[in-house]
């Protein structure tokens, strides 16, 4: 009798997707009532488990997500194959480094694309955004502009790194020059304030999971993006403009198929 009921549960558990995770909770309710032996307590853990992964997507489906990843944080997809999230104060410092890095990809994809069309059109002269860093400056020296890039981003840095070791020590009085109104941070790697949040979009940080899933999503898709230009600009030195207009002359013979072949032969 054991041995049915608990093939029954695993029959309703794994069957197709007529069965809800509402319906799935319901079963393990009812079962989790029953003085049934061992057999149905190994069909409550597959039902529990099943109903986990109807509730959270994971980047593998049918994968099951390493512990320390339960699906809190942004867009935690059960993806950290190195295991590098194990120890929980790494987690914190890799979440901070991957939403500083999304955003860093952001900001130069929109340039590159941006710059790259105003050159290629014509409307400015722009260098192409590889030799931007070559462009010498009449109103400063490379030496100087490099300094005070050195002071500037150190100085945003340094401020990050001590709100991460002690989240909001840097919205204190007189931490800022008076300015910390205009900085008022949210928590950690979420600044606010009219400076940095000017159309108060998720000012209850703690509840806006929908705007940092956007925000990683497309961080991410960014750094992709950035490693493709990197790649692109590596094989046919030019933009990714360029490329794009040369692809759409002839999309038929110009694809990235035919642009390997000739930069290996």
């Amino acid at each position: 009798m054991d041995i049915a009921v608990g093939r029954s549960i695993q029959i309703l558990a794994f069957s197709g997707s007529s069965f809800h995770g509402k319906s799935i909770c319901k079963t393990c309710v009812a079962l989790k009532g029953t003085n049934w032996p061992a057999r149905t307590g190994h069909s409550l853990r597959q039902c529990r488990s099943v109903l986990r992964a109807q509730q959270r997507p994971t980047w593998l489906p049918g994968l099951d997500p390493p512990p320390y990843l339960d699906g809190t944080l942004a867009g935690d997809f059960g993806f950290d194959p190195l295991g590098l999230g194990e120890d929980p104060e790494s987690l914190r410092w890799y979440v901070q480094a991957e939403l500083v890095h999304a955003r860093f990809a952001m900001a130069a994809v929109a340039g590159i694309l941006y710059t790259d069309l105003l050159r290629v059109t014509g409307m400015s002269d722009l260098p192409v955004w590889y030799e931007a860093g070559a462009t010498k400056f009449d109103f400063a020296s490379t030496t100087t502009l490099l300094i005070i890039q050195l002071l500037l981003m150190g100085f945003v840095e340094t401020k990050r790194y001590m709100d991460f070791l002690n989240p909001g020590s840097q919205a204190k009085p007189g931490s800022f020059f008076g300015l910390e109104a205009a900085l008022e941070g949210l928590e950690p790697g979420y600044p606010g304030g009219p400076l940095l949040n000017p159309l108060g979009i998720a000012r209850d940080i703690e509840n806006a999971h929908d705007w940092k899933l956007k925000e990683i999503k497309n961080g991410r898709l960014a750094m992709v993006a950035m490693l493709g230009i990197f790649v692109q600009a590596s094989v046919t030195h030019v933009g990714p403009i360029d490329n794009l207009v040369e692809h759409l002359s002839n999309p038929w013979h110009k694809t990235i198929i035919q642009t390997i072949s000739a930069s290996c032969s």
